[in-house]
């Protein structure tokens, strides 16, 4: 069982970079691939990026690949998304997850552990 708890969303304009933050306490954080998911009112929460346990193997959702990039750093607990050229579609709630499965698992359904969330607002 994890505890997650994500920081560093806010307000960002059109092209700007944000890195937003998710820190783990709990067991075991290593056996766990790492996600990031996002969801505005509209739409279903949707798959961002996941991260194996050691870091080695990452996978995106086409919408963000070669714009973020999601770390991890198993001595502090943290799971990191970096993005850059942020756009306005961009802008969501985005939650931190876990699971037991590999990187390619992008049904949030599959994602047992999840954190708060924290907004990200693209916006001029």
């Amino acid at each position: 069982q994890l505890q997650l708890v994500e920081s560093g969303g806010g307000l960002v304009q059109p092209g700007d970079s944000l890195t937003i933050s998710c820190k783990a306490s709990g067991r075991n954080f290593i056996g766990y691939t790492m996600g990031w998911f996002r969801q505005t009112p509209e739409k279903e929460r949707e798959f961002v990026g996941a991260i194996t346990w050691n870091g080695a193997t990452t996978n995106y959702a086409e919408s963000v690949k070669g714009r973020f990039t999601i770390s991890r750093d198993n001595a502090k607990n943290m799971v990191y998304l970096q993005m850059s050229g942020l756009k306005t579609e961009d802008t969501s709630v985005y939650y931190c997850a876990g699971t037991a499965l590999g990187v390619s698992t992008t049904r949030a359904s599959l994602w047992p552990q999840w954190g708060q969330g924290t907004q990200v607002t693209v916006s001029q």
